[in-house]
């Protein structure tokens, strides 16, 4: 699994994804400077590629933050009740503000992600059986109140229909002017380039990362924000993403291990590769029409995850 290798497969399926659509573009006309096929790759095809890479890198880097920080490897943004909190602040949002901006839902979010992280790291650092899949449900659980709450509150005031659509995981609705906030993900993810062999000391247990001069709790803490800041801004800008911060850290980590310095950027390119292919896969399954990607990562995922699963308990890693 060579850097190398995955960035030649992301270049070329980010090739084939700019030639994907309902508009049939070829590179003569591009050639030709044709100004409709020029629009439609500047207006819609580009900045969907550039969202689907970033999402997928972001979602990724989150769940491997996630599974170092909680010492969990099936612990992720989607299991730990932080994605369930990002959409409970974006209802929020909608309530307080009269037609609330994509900012103004992004920071309300990003403080119900902290939240509702915060709330699952002290629930799990309160229990004192850390078995591997009950401290996940404990997440589920939480993860499900937390979205039942915002589905009675959206059906009370009357907006289920505009969260559903909002939240679902789609990036047909992406075009120039509407996806950029999602870029701020990619300062973000420098920030766990250069935390990342702390977040792998972190992961060895308070005591030995004490005893090696790390600050446990401030550590915890910087991680929690990474990833409730990474995971809201994607909620925000294409909806809820699920498995890919669960399954892509831990097929990286069964080939490389889990240092993160060593594997982060393979698991930010490999995050990056498998939602484009994803994506590709629903535009093409029911041409001209596509599956939203939350349903083709969600249904890849959960097939993914029980594999996981069941591979720890033959081998017990």
């Amino acid at each position: 699994m060579k850097k190398r290798y995955l960035i030649l497969i992301l270049i070329f399926l980010s090739f084939i994804s700019v030639f994907i659509g309902v508009s049939d573009i070829k590179m003569s006309d591009l050639f030709l400077l044709d100004n409709e096929k020029v629009n439609i790759l500047l207006i819609s095809r580009i900045p969907r590629l550039i969202s689907i890479v970033t999402a997928g890198m972001a979602m990724s880097v989150s769940g491997i933050i996630m599974q170092q920080i909680s010492n969990n490897k099936f612990i992720s943004p989607t299991t730990a009740a932080t994605i369930d909190s990002a959409k409970f602040g974006v209802l929020i949002s909608m309530l307080i503000f009269t037609g609330a901006t994509l900012l103004q839902k992004m920071v309300v979010s990003f403080i119900f992600s902290i939240l509702g992280t915060v709330i699952f790291m002290k629930i799990l650092k309160s229990i004192k059986l850390k078995n591997s899949i009950f401290i996940p449900l404990i997440g589920i659980m939480l993860g499900n109140v937390i979205s039942s709450t915002t589905d009675f509150f959206a059906y009370r005031y009357d907006l289920i229909q505009n969260m559903n659509s909002f939240l679902q995981g789609d990036f047909s609705s992406v075009l120039k002017g509407n996806y950029e906030l999602i870029l701020l993900t990619i300062p973000i993810l420098s920030f766990g380039f250069l935390y990342a062999n702390k977040f792998t000391i972190v992961g060895m247990g308070e005591d030995i990362a004490t005893n090696l001069g790390i600050k446990f709790n401030t550590v915890i803490n910087i991680g929690v924000l990474i990833v409730a800041i990474m995971s809201s801004l994607v909620v925000i800008t294409v909806g809820s993403i699920p498995y890919v911060g669960l399954i892509i850290p831990n097929i990286v980590s069964i080939r490389l291990g889990d240092n993160l310095s060593k594997n982060l950027g393979v698991t930010a390119l490999f995050g990056g590769i498998f939602v484009l292919a994803c994506d590709i896969l629903s535009r093409i399954i029911i041409y001209p029409y596509e599956i939203p990607i939350s349903l083709t990562v969600g249904v890849i995922g959960s097939f993914s995850f029980l594999y996981l699963l069941f591979r720890r308990q033959r081998y017990g890693s």
